[in-house]
């Protein structure tokens, strides 16, 4: 089998022009004797996509969750920029928005009350007229009076992402978004997606559904065993090797 082109690493940091936008240094948690993350290092630039992969007990979620400041981790650091999430995680907090396989929303809530609920959470000016404007830009506006629990999963989802949105967050975390959808549901999604990522906003991406992953990404990276096995830019990857490599790591977990 043909291997990737490069060496799994992909471009440092340091090569590319700028600072870095988000930056993990060995980043370790453990379970009891289970450790999920054995030593993570990762760098983005602003704006980048990076899909993730790896088998089930890899270490992905729990790497999303601690991004997310919903897991302490055990050592290591993160920044976004200059706010460390140690140091100052209400400002680290702020820069922050996640999508999850669960929407994340009250189901007795209509679709703007729930996001007016964000929006004042996170001291939005104006939380209505943000509200509004993002059911506009996921589409959901004319079902802005109903109950969040009658919608569809794949509008759900797309609820999720305006939830996530409301903060304005220059970094987005998606754990696993396409569970549960089909195919013209998935195919909204990442379209929602794409024009996220035209704004510029940074995006980390755990899934298993290699096709949706690869065709949203901008960089390619496979977790396993806790540790960060495959890391380069998707323009310098070939898809069927790289497929073949993310299935021996599924082989071998």
């Amino acid at each position: 089998m043909r291997s990737p082109p490069g060496n799994g690493c992909g471009k440092t940091m340091t090569e590319a022009t700028g600072a870095p936008f988000l930056q993990i240094s060995g980043l370790r948690k453990a379970y009891g004797n289970l450790e999920a993350l054995r030593g993570v290092d990762l760098e983005l630039r602003r704006g980048e996509f990076l899909c993730l992969f790896g088998p089930n007990g890899a270490g992905k979620s729990t790497l999303l969750k601690i991004i997310a400041t919903l897991l302490r981790p055990d050592s290591g650091r993160i920044r976004v920029l200059d706010n460390d999430l140690q140091e100052n995680p209400e400002a680290y907090r702020a820069r922050l928005g996640m999508v999850s396989h669960q929407p994340f929303v009250y189901q007795d809530l209509s679709l703007l009350e729930n996001l007016e609920f964000y929006a004042a959470l996170y001291g939005v000016k104006q939380p209505r007229k943000r509200a509004l404007k993002l059911l506009q830009q996921v589409k959901l506006i004319q079902r802005c009076d109903m109950p969040a629990g009658d919608l569809s999963r794949g509008m759900q989802q797309r609820l999720s992402i305006a939830r996530a949105l409301v903060n304005d967050p220059e970094l987005l975390l998606l754990d696993e978004p396409y569970t549960g959808l089909d195919e013209h549901a998935a195919r909204i999604f990442g379209e929602q997606l794409r024009m996220l990522h035209d704004n510029r906003r940074t995006i980390i991406m755990v899934t298993h559904n290699l096709r949706r992953g690869m065709e949203s990404a901008t960089r390619l990276g496979i977790l396993a065993r806790g540790r960060l096995a495959y890391l380069q830019e998707k323009d310098q990857v070939d898809p069927a090797s790289f497929e073949a490599l993310y299935f021996q790591h599924l082989e071998a977990s």
